[in-house]
């Protein structure tokens, strides 16, 4: 490696953002020895879209959004403040773009395509996480109890069946339980289980604070050798002079330009990967979904549930992280602001509250808003572009951490040019 003024500045991989994604994806390539430099605008790992998602790794969500039923229950919202999807109408033709692609994947065909790649890709993923944890050794709040996905509505539960038994014959074992396991599974329920007709169960999903992985994954990424350089941002990428591959990167790094080179680079910068990428003619149909979450301090409360949840209806998931409950949901369409919509807000800390009214200090909550990368089939992008040496690891949605392991491991062997274990996904 070429060392200038005591920093490097050649490297074999340069990875740009420092999100779960990011991070798991530079994890893997030091792991196979190749000096890595990791580039994020935040003062450390996971502070962006990683900081306070909902804290599942939850296979059992791979029904993308874009599914027969959504358009109607678009419809249905559209006129709803507190509806679990928003979409605030822009002159953005890029949005617009979002939701023609979006309506195009709601074909029975291409719904059972997607599925079954989520499935795939998120299995592998969850299997990667578990053996990085034992590798490393890495704590984290982390739950391996399983993910209850529970509805209150008959018809949308008998609709769940056919789903759950498309993913048990691709891997994922999310079966069908009664009301009277689901009080079995998580007494926490003695409340509200008369509101429940039926959930499904996925006993090896897991649950866990995503920014405390990351942060650990990170420290332990940069003991391997891999350089981080947060508070900088990546303002080009260098090309050959035909165009036709990688040279490197240009960045603002400690308020100055540094040309960083290196072979490889690859692209995890979530919701912002598609405007930095369309310059270079690399054109990503990733649109931001914000999504929301509170944090309840439990404070010696007995009431919060053990098992990580998913309500159907309002479309929020639960996580114990210890010291508080994470409750996180909704997606607003509505560009790339990350204002936080008090009565969205309110709504999420009111069905907290109703259906599990002992789990903690509901007056002591905060809040927090995040902008997930989301494609119209819910599948990311993980493959190589036409420029050689220009590889994506984006556009994870709402499974990001679920997806991170097993898309890190599979860029980092793109990178590296091994045969990956499991085909890389093809988003729609």
């Amino acid at each position: 490696m070429e060392r200038v003024s005591g920093q490097t500045t050649s490297f074999d991989l340069i990875v740009l953002g420092a999100g779960v994604v990011g991070t798991a994806t530079a994890y893997w390539a030091a792991k196979a020895g190749l000096s890595v430099c990791v580039i994020d605008r935040q003062g450390g790992a996971g502070l962006e879209t990683s900081y306070a998602n909902g804290g599942q790794i939850s296979v059992s969500h791979a029904e993308p959004w874009a599914n027969p039923g959504a358009p109607l229950k678009v419809m249905k919202w559209l006129f709803d403040a507190r509806a679990p999807l928003l979409f605030t109408p822009r002159l953005d033709r890029h949005q617009w773009s979002w939701i023609a692609g979006f309506l195009r994947n709601c074909t029975p065909e291409r719904a059972r395509r997607n599925t079954v790649e989520i499935v795939r890709l998120g299995a592998y993923s969850r299997a990667k996480l578990q053996e990085i944890r034992a590798a490393e050794n890495l704590a984290y709040a982390e739950k391996t109890l399983g993910i209850l996905h529970f509805y209150r509505d008959t018809k949308e539960f008998e609709a769940a069946k056919p789903v759950a038994e498309l993913m048990r014959q691709h891997g994922c074992e999310r079966r069908v339980v009664s009301r009277d396991e689901v009080l079995a599974l998580e007494p926490a329920f003695a409340n509200a289980i008369d509101d429940v007709v039926g959930a499904t169960y996925t006993a090896e999903d897991e649950s866990g604070d995503a920014r405390a992985f990351t942060q650990a994954l990170a420290a332990r990424t940069a003991a391997m050798g891999a350089t981080f350089l947060y508070g900088s941002e990546a303002t080009r990428l260098l090309l050959s002079p035909n165009g036709d591959r990688i040279a490197g990167v240009e960045a603002m790094v400690a308020g100055g330009h540094q040309r960083l080179t290196a072979p490889n680079v690859v692209v995890s910068l979530g919701a912002w990967s598609a405007p930095f990428l369309r310059r270079y003619g690399v054109n990503l149909a990733i649109y931001p979904a914000k999504g929301y979450s509170v944090s309840i301090p439990i404070e010696g409360h007995n009431g919060a549930p053990q098992v990580s949840l998913t309500d159907d209806e309002y479309k929020l998931v639960y996580s114990n992280l210890g010291t508080h409950l994470r409750v996180a949901g909704t997606a607003e369409l509505s560009g790339y602001t990350r204002h936080l919509d008090a009565a969205r807000v309110a709504a999420i800390l009111e069905n907290a509250r109703r259906t599990f009214p002992n789990a903690g200090n509901f007056a002591a909550a905060t809040a927090w808003s995040g902008l997930r990368p989301t494609t119209p089939s819910n599948v990311p992008y993980l493959g190589r572009t036409r420029i050689r040496g220009l590889v994506l690891n984006t556009g994870h949605g709402t499974l990001g951490w679920t997806m991170a392991a097993g898309s890190g491991r599979i860029a980092a062997d793109l990178v590296t040019e091994r045969e990956t274990e499991i085909p890389a996904p093809l988003a729609a």
